[in-house]
């Protein structure tokens, strides 16, 4: 699936690390390729980082991010020519990282929903200290603790996470396929799915990890009331 003229290759494989492209536009300090495999920032996930191999040297990608014309890689360092190939490297320990935060998130979301009927309201994953909003009118942390160590139970079952494609159509039919309130499905013809066995099944356009063995565990470092119906829940993981 494409962005604009950039092919999203993280879409098909979340653990691709390096890649080849073609510089297809320069515009002010970073560039627009044929191809990528860094998350831009969006969806609630912070941008991938890493480094962008080419003829003028290697300069240190500092985000990405979705523009009209495809992903614009920002740098920091010598902008490489248009037309010529590059190689992107990914800061793979943080890639890893956010994947198994994102993960994680969508497994605690699901059970809070279940448990509790509570949608997500909001959300932001970063590598370290990641959040999570419900729609709950009541902050009961102790509620909240038991849920977790319920999704905690569920994660060390080691539950594979598969990636597939729906027509939007037949996606719209699945129960729960999105358990986010106040933003409507996306309007895309073919969706991407993400299903994490027995646990969660939502439409998603970011990496996650294949197996949730390799998440380790949710830890809850705080809450924080952010309204009547908008209470959060910032967790980190442990390794």
């Amino acid at each position: 699936m494409k962005h604009g003229k950039t092919e999203l290759l993280y879409l098909d494989d979340s653990y691709l690390r390096e890649f080849e492209a073609e510089v297809l536009e320069v515009q002010g300090d970073g560039v627009v390729l044929s191809a990528t495999a860094f998350h831009p920032t969006g969806g609630g996930l912070v941008s991938d980082t890493g480094t962008m191999e080419h003829s003028r040297g290697v300069s240190k990608v500092v985000e990405a991010k979705f523009v009209e014309g495809g992903v614009l890689h920002v740098l920091e360092g010598e902008l490489p020519e248009m037309g010529e190939r590059v190689k992107g490297v990914l800061d793979w320990e943080r890639r890893y990282r956010v994947m198994r935060m994102h993960t994680s998130l969508h497994a605690l979301s699901a059970v809070v929903s279940r448990e509790t009927g509570a949608l997500v309201t909001g959300n932001q994953v970063k590598p370290d200290v990641s959040r999570v909003d419900f729609s709950l009118e009541a902050l009961d942390r102790d509620l909240i603790r038991r849920l977790v160590d319920l999704t905690n139970s569920l994660l060390a079952e080691g539950r594979p996470v598969r990636v597939s494609w729906m027509p939007r159509e037949e996606a719209m039919k699945l129960p729960g396929i999105t358990k986010l309130a106040d933003r409507l499905p996306p309007e895309l013809p073919v969706w991407r799915i993400v299903e994490i066995e027995g646990i969660d099944l939502q439409a998603d356009g970011g990496p996650h990890v294949r197996n949730t063995a390799e998440i380790g565990r949710i830890e809850i470092v705080g809450f924080e009331s952010k309204g009547r119906r908008n209470k959060r829940v910032y967790f980190t993981l442990s390794d």
